[in-house]
């Protein structure tokens, strides 16, 4: 089956000035956090080289951080139709397959696509701030997608399977990065499609959770044996 992308209107005059600030100050946050280093840059800095004000910046995000991140919301509410709007025979799994689908082409996309990102992974790893901010975020757009699979699933909200589902394939989004930065000769979308293969089949179905469970007591009879002697 071949998962397509939205297809989507183009979007009006005012739409598009939107889109073109919210790029604007992200393409300055990150270049003052670079050269500045996170912690350091200010929101007034960022909105001064984005050429807006302070009150615009705040229209568009709550924190520096999420600037410097990249943070679009609209990308979440994105993800959240194709959950929603996927085609009704599609397992769990497909649909977050699916779902993953335009953050593949994203990160498989033209070459400063892929600087950004890795300048914000090594801004990530340098910054206690943005690190918190990145996981907060990240946690909240796993719960929001666990609540809208779980609707899809007709389970509860707080339900551990669809929660579970999103979070493994996440988990193999992050997986196949990782094997590609480290030097995979495959592309990213056939690491992507390995890893969500594995999960289908089962990670490892010889899981036996009895194994779990605490041995029980040993009868140490060489003692005995020894007072017989």
């Amino acid at each position: 089956m071949r998962i397509e992308d939205d297809v989507a209107a183009p979007p009006g005059r005012r739409e598009r000035k939107k889109q073109e600030t919210r790029a604007a100050l992200i393409a300055a946050a990150l270049r003052l956090a670079v050269q500045k280093g996170p912690d350091e840059v200010t929101v007034e800095e960022i909105s001064e080289a984005a050429d807006v004000s302070v009150r615009t910046f705040f229209n568009y995000f709550p924190h520096k951080e999420h600037a410097i991140l990249g943070r679009d919301p609209e990308e979440t509410e994105h993800a959240l139709r194709r959950v929603r709007e996927a085609p009704a025979g599609l397992s769990p799994l497909t649909v977050m397959r699916l779902v993953m689908a335009k953050a593949l082409d994203d990160l498989d996309g033209v070459d400063d696509r892929k600087s950004s990102i890795a300048q914000r992974i090594e801004l990530i790893m340098r910054s206690p701030a943005l690190l918190s901010q990145f996981v907060q975020l990240g946690a909240e757009d796993e719960r929001l997608l666990a609540v809208a699979l779980a609707e899809r699933m007709g389970e509860p909200a707080a339900s551990v399977r669809p929660a579970l589902i999103v979070g493994t394939a996440t988990l193999a989004v992050r997986t196949a990065v990782q094997q590609r930065k480290y030097g995979a000769d495959r592309t990213l979308r056939d690491l992507v499609d390995d890893a969500f293969r594995q999960l289908a089949d089962g990670i490892d179905p010889a899981y036996d959770p009895a194994g779990l469970l605490p041995a029980g007591p040993t009868t140490d009879t060489s003692s005995d044996q020894e007072g017989q002697a």
